[in-house]
């Protein structure tokens, strides 16, 4: 598994900081104190400010330098419904050229189910992120993954399953289930299979489709 940068490692430490309340919206970000909060020199601290600032997280504004903004779900969930179309026609694509890569995004799903076990959230993010970019990838479209790559996956997955807690196992489960999907061969089934999957986290009171979401 691949280890995660020093500027990955700042980063995510910085993300549970800002979603546990120990950073608050305003507080400054100085990249000296945070350099040696971490034992590291000011370049990854910078670069690991520069995705907070992609995210949405924190804001550069002169005179004042880096400050923590209030947490939007909405960026999440906007994230995520533009996933859902660049994974669908991925999908799409790869099935279409038979070039979905079977036995790595199964060894995904088994990374996955190990995270499970161990609680480790990490992980999970790490494996999930690989399991979709093996779809991406598969689609050999170089300007539908440059553009996927934008979004920031890997930490977007971080941020989600910090702020859903969701049981491990059953996102592990729900990545079987894609799997499954795709293996069936059925193309435009495995494609609303992988647009559900995504509006599923983006949380809205209906799905990909109009219709209302726990209706009782």
């Amino acid at each position: 598994m691949t280890r995660p940068t020093l500027s990955q490692q700042i980063r995510d430490g910085l993300l549970e900081r800002i979603f546990s309340g120990e950073m608050t919206s305003g507080e400054r970000l100085v990249e000296t104190r945070i350099a040696a909060e971490f034992g590291t020199s000011q370049a990854p601290v910078r670069e690991a400010l520069r995705d907070l600032e992609g995210l949405g997280l924190v804001e550069n504004r002169p005179r004042r330098g880096r400050t923590v903004v209030p947490f939007v779900e909405q960026t999440i969930r906007e994230a995520y419904l533009v996933r859902a179309a660049l994974e669908e026609t991925a999908t799409r694509l790869a099935m279409l050229s038979d070039s979905v890569p079977f036995a790595r995004m199964e060894e995904d799903v088994t990374d996955m189910y190990r995270s499970a076990t161990s609680g480790d959230m990490r992980a999970m993010g790490l494996a999930s992120t690989r399991f979709h970019r093996q779809i991406i990838e598969a689609s050999n479209n170089s300007l539908l993954r440059r553009a996927w790559e934008a979004l920031q996956i890997e930490a977007r997955t971080a941020i989600a399953l910090m702020v859903i807690g969701p049981d491990l196992e059953q996102v592990a489960d729900e990545h079987r289930e894609l799997l499954d999907s795709l293996r069936a061969g059925d193309v435009d089934a495995a494609c609303r299979h992988t647009r559900d999957h995504q509006w599923t986290y983006a949380d809205l009171p209906h799905d990909a489709y109009g219709r209302p979401r726990n209706v009782s």
